[in-house]
């Protein structure tokens, strides 16, 4: 009996980046374009916890949530000019699917066609943008120009306003849309960064 059938592996540390990174990544998926809540993967257990309810009326427009094996540091924040620091956090990804997916706690495959540059109160806060692998709606998108201009837009609100409320200042800006090739160096240098902080691949 191997490690996989003994214990659920952790989503963050426990699984690979993807079957081809950083052109096809696996993405653990935390929030839907259904969740009036924010889940997030509570980096201690793996395990799937409530962080907040969202704060506005705004949901995802994608699938959400992160590449596995991956470390917001110093390599991400070179790519952001206007960050002071990488997020510390696993690089962040979104997922088109043309058929609703209404759960989340799922892996799925997908190929990355792009990327939005986000700083977050001075944070690189990097979100990929990829499809869903074997999607017969988006198969032949392999670039992020290659996708309606109105869903880029509903990204970027979403982004730059999902943790505001009432009162409250805007500390996000999208500072750059960029495609593939783009995207493929921030990934590259996520994983790097997670190597140098957390060592090699499981097992």
């Amino acid at each position: 009996m191997d490690e996989f059938t003994k214990w659920r592996p952790h989503p963050w540390h426990g699984l690979e980046p993807g079957p081809e990174p950083p052109v096809m990544v696996t993405a653990y998926i935390e929030i839907t374009p259904f969740d009036v809540v924010k889940y997030e993967v509570d980096k201690r257990t793996g395990y799937l916890q409530v962080d907040r309810p969202q704060r506005t009326s705004s949901s995802p427009p994608t699938l959400y949530g992160f590449i596995p094996r991956t470390w917001c540091g110093p390599r991400v924040c070179e790519l952001s000019p206007t960050a002071e620091v990488g997020d510390q956090d696993p690089l962040d990804i979104c997922v088109l699917s043309e058929r609703p997916i209404d759960r989340a706690d799922l892996l799925l495959n997908a190929r990355v066609v792009g990327g939005l540059q986000m700083v977050d109160d001075g944070e690189a806060d990097d979100k990929i943008i990829a499809v869903l692998a074997k999607d017969p709606i988006w198969a032949d998108v392999t670039d992020l120009v290659e996708l309606p201009e109105a869903l880029i837009q509903r990204l970027e609100h979403y982004f730059q306003t999902y943790k505001m409320h009432p009162g409250s200042t805007a500390t996000v800006a999208i500072t750059r849309k960029y495609g593939r090739e783009h995207a493929w160096r921030v990934i590259e240098a996520s994983m790097a960064d997670y190597d140098d902080r957390y060592g090699g691949s499981p097992g």
